[in-house]
């Protein structure tokens, strides 16, 4: 039987960013297996999380508004890019280990 462990972040190391109609990224999460992402906003917010910069589109993963999730990536992964479908919203993100 697998342990599930919780989440364990990366105190000090949370970053907010803009979040608008033209692609964000922000450098954050290499050497972790976790991102935790937090949508702050009214939007939903589409995230790619890739190794260098890569556009996210509104084909990406979703985070719902005023939500929070936690995702795993390859710990080589090293940028997170954001993008809404209309208006703006702050996505929250900080990495860390376990779910």
């Amino acid at each position: 039987m697998a342990v599930v462990q919780t989440f364990n972040p990366a105190y000090g190391g949370g970053t907010t960013i803009s979040v608008t109609t033209s692609s964000s990224a922000v450098l954050r999460g290499y050497g972790s297996a976790s991102l935790c992402l937090t949508n702050l906003g009214n939007q939903p917010v589409y995230v790619r999380v890739s190794k260098g910069t890569v556009a996210a589109t509104t084909a990406d993963y979703p985070v719902m508004p005023l939500a929070q999730v936690t995702i795993t990536k390859d710990v080589d992964m090293d940028t997170v890019s954001a993008i809404t479908a209309s208006s703006t919203s702050s996505l929250h993100v900080i990495a860390g280990e376990g779910f």
